[in-house]
């Protein structure tokens, strides 16, 4: 090798020696040009599979009221199934015996505040407890107000009910009912359009219903199909286990 060659190699050393001092940890550089440890993502499990046959957290009185509730929230029509049809029922029950029921996410300690609208319920209690005193409470104002349950209502009765709450008219106990009816309404959609793995919508109807495709990893086998209607059958995390 001439003069220039091995100048030119010893400064591209000296180059990169400085820029792997300066960007790296001691040591980093030789541990790559070493071969080092491989990188392997961590393995995330998937969800356990809802047993729809199983209650876990609603009672048989609580179950019969969610279940009028959420049917008159989105009730059978021409385009879907109702929401209990679909499992919305079932899933609020796993979801309420679960973390998100416990207000594993919140931070409950206090103290309590009156927030502005936008910033939903301000309140200590978890979504569990939210439940079981609001559907109790519900049902001494229906009984009150009707002389039987919600459950036992008809169409036209539950919907005036419900339409009450919506805009503030129902007064109850302990809990404000306005936000307990966005509650129930929140939980009846999230129901409905979940993942079939945590117990609602059954037979992906909630996706077949706005055409949603699912959990799909990509698109690639549709990507060159321009200008025609997308005919795609969704896949639910159920088909990956």
């Amino acid at each position: 090798m001439d003069r220039r060659s091995v100048l030119k190699a010893g400064l591209v050393l000296v180059v990169t020696s400085a820029a792997a001092s300066i960007y790296r940890p001691a040591g980093a550089a030789l541990r790559v040009l070493n071969g080092g440890n491989k990188w392997q993502a961590k393995e995330t499990l998937p969800p356990t599979p809802v047993d729809a046959s199983k209650r876990v957290f609603l009672t048989d009185k609580e179950h019969a009221q969610v279940t009028a509730i959420f049917d008159r929230l989105i009730p059978a029509d021409e385009l879907s199934p109702s929401a209990s049809q679909v499992g919305c029922v079932v899933f609020l029950d796993h979801q309420l015996a679960g973390p998100y029921g416990r207000g594993d996410y919140r931070y409950r300690k206090g103290p309590a505040q009156h927030g502005s609208p936008t910033q939903g319920d301000q309140s200590l209690r978890n979504a569990a407890e939210l439940y079981r005193t609001g559907l109790s409470e519900f049902d001494q104002y229906c009984q009150a107000t009707f002389g039987k349950g919600f459950e036992s209502l008809n169409a036209a009765q539950q919907d005036e009910v419900l339409e009450r709450m919506e805009r503030g008219g129902v007064a109850l106990a302990t809990i404000p009912a306005q936000g307990l009816f966005k509650q129930w309404l929140t939980n009846a959609q999230e129901g409905f359009f979940a993942d079939p793995i945590y117990g609602g919508n059954k037979d992906m109807a909630g996706w077949k219903m706005i055409g949603f495709p699912g959990a799909r990893y990509d698109y690639r086998d549709v990507l060159p199909l321009k200008g025609q209607k997308m005919d795609i059958r969704p896949v639910s995390l159920i088909a990956r286990i």
